[in-house]
């Protein structure tokens, strides 16, 4: 069998070639229908509602790695290079690097083509915030921080856990992350219910989050962007952000593009008001936008690289 780094690199190149097509069967929609067949279940019991949310996490992360697991070992004995495909497979469902700069790029070419409702249009596929109102450049910083923010839970998040538990690792991720999308709000329905979701979310993105940072300073220093800023305004700002993690990448490409993040928006008519990040009082545009997708796709071949170099390394020594 290929060794695991191959079939990474191979999921990787996928991905980067065909992203996300949406007449295949996609594993991260199957997590969603699991994660609110299990919650209806759930919500029909006397369970307070914080157990219930626990054990919704249990079933649903740990029923996807059970079955990814199973897929693998029963593909592997029908014939080996099953046993790959189904792990490439998996492991490609998982990253967004294509999907994610094609969207911003539908943003910025709308926006380069003066058509602001277009681009209205298209940036409110990739946000939440109220786009209806947006002016060009709010619209190209509604685009860039969603690629900032995308960039660790879409791209680096689930390469570290592929690089570390190969698909069964990087599925677990998806299962995570999609928990956190699903029940994750502090609203009367999910406050209790959500907890769980939100809190094991806030864990399994602590270390890529932080050492995402790293990657993204050699992405800017190889891209001949603002290095020294990163540091400066990830020192400043990162635990500004209602997050714990999201400010950390926000923060760095705030930095390497010299910007500012954050602001007044709009969510549901309701006004909010998000802490400034960045050193630079930079205004986003259409080339801050092209230039947040560079540095995405630079800090994503680059993690991997990283990534792998260690493991083999690790391998050598041991």
């Amino acid at each position: 069998m290929e060794t695991p780094e191959l079939l990474l690199l191979g999921a990787f190149a996928l991905d980067l070639i065909f992203g996300d097509p949406r007449w295949m069967p996609h594993p991260v929609r199957g997590i969603g229908w699991l994660a609110l067949q299990t919650e209806a279940v759930l919500r029909r019991t006397a369970l307070p509602l914080r157990l219930g949310g626990i054990l919704a996490v249990l079933v649903v992360v740990g029923g996807s790695a059970g079955i990814a697991g199973l897929l693998v070992m029963l593909a592997t004995k029908a014939h080996p290079a099953a046993g790959m495909a189904v792990a490439i497979y998996l492991m490609y469902s998982c990253f967004a690097v294509k999907d994610l700069a094609g969207h911003a790029e539908a943003v910025r070419q709308a926006l380069d083509a003066d058509d602001i409702e277009l681009a209205r249009k298209k940036v409110s596929f990739i946000v939440g915030r109220d786009t209806a109102a947006l002016t060009a450049s709010g619209i190209a910083l509604a685009a860039t921080e969603s690629v900032a923010e995308n960039s660790v839970d879409g791209v680096t998040a689930p390469l570290f856990y592929a690089l570390l538990f190969g698909p069964v690792g990087a599925i677990a991720y998806k299962a995570i992350n999609t928990l956190d999308s699903t029940f994750g709000y502090k609203n009367e329905r999910y406050l209790e219910f959500g907890w769980a979701a939100a809190r094991l979310d806030d864990c399994a993105n602590y270390l890529p989050a932080r050492v995402t940072v790293l990657v993204i300073a050699l992405a800017a220093a190889i891209s001949k962007l603002q290095v020294y800023d990163i540091f400066q305004a990830v020192r400043k700002g990162a635990r500004l952000h209602a997050s714990p993690n999201a400010g950390y990448p926000e923060c760095a490409y705030a930095g390497a593009l010299g910007v500012t993040f954050g602001g007044g928006r709009s969510y549901g008519g309701e006004f909010h008001n998000s802490p400034l990040l960045g050193v630079r009082a930079g205004e986003c545009s259409s080339l801050t936008i092209r230039q947040s997708v560079r540095l995405m796709r630079m800090t994503a071949a680059l993690f991997l690289a990283l990534g792998v170099g260690v493991r083999l390394l690790l391998q050598a020594i041991i």
